[in-house]
């Protein structure tokens, strides 16, 4: 029996998978990390390459991934990424009240060597990331946030609001820098994927609201 995939959007060329916080974009190493939305994919669309995912998001990540029936496929939407072509928009729940409206994070950071995968905040070796934010609400000590990365480094998100340097408070069930206790629980959902079809050129918008 095949592991269930919700598929957000299906075309012969790729698919869009609305992955759960708490599974796998790709397999780890060991048998007990095998699971993982390319796995399931593969036992859905045995046609598909070993690695299909054309980008990942992290296992406590909710939300929309792209993924490629074939390796042509997967190079053509890849470039797209690289060239910053693709437009991604995400929710958060904020554990905590953000005072401002809006805002844009600029903060250097890389991957902390002897505490991985944690990264770090380092002015002098850290690659930039950037985030435009927007507050959508304000609900009893919490804040509902619409994030727009410009760039897309591991754990962006989730360090541009744990930082002082950024909102200064963790994304809500967040277990490495926030107070979450284990995988699964993290409120943060990649909600809108906007690219190029590779072979129509048409532009895709696809959607998908968190369920909390």
């Amino acid at each position: 029996m095949h592991k269930s995939l919700d598929l957000a959007y299906q075309d012969p060329l790729f698919i869009v998978v609305n992955k759960p916080s708490g599974l796998l974009a790709a397999p780890g190493k060991g048998l007990d990390k095998l699971d993982s939305v390319t796995e399931r994919v593969r036992a859905l669309f045995p046609e598909a390459p070993a690695y299909s995912a054309v980008h990942r998001l992290d296992m406590d990540t909710s939300g929309l991934m792209l993924l490629a029936l074939s390796k042509e496929v997967h190079r053509a939407l890849s470039i797209q990424f690289q060239e910053r072509e693709v437009s991604k928009k995400y929710i958060a729940l904020i554990d905590g009240i953000v005072e401002e409206n809006e805002g844009k994070i600029e903060l250097p950071f890389r991957l902390d060597v002897d505490n991985r995968p944690h990264q770090i905040y380092d002015e002098e070796h850290g690659k930039m990331g950037t985030t435009l934010w927007q507050v959508i609400e304000r609900v009893d000590g919490v804040t509902r946030i619409q994030f727009t990365p410009i760039t897309g480094r591991t754990h962006q998100l989730r360090i541009h609001s744990a930082h002082e340097k950024g909102l200064g408070l963790p994304i809500i069930g967040d277990p490495l820098y926030g107070t979450g206790t284990g995988p699964g629980k993290m409120k943060l959902h990649a909600t809108m994927l906007e690219f190029t079809h590779p072979e129509t050129d048409e532009r895709l918008v696809i959607n998908s609201e968190p369920n909390w």
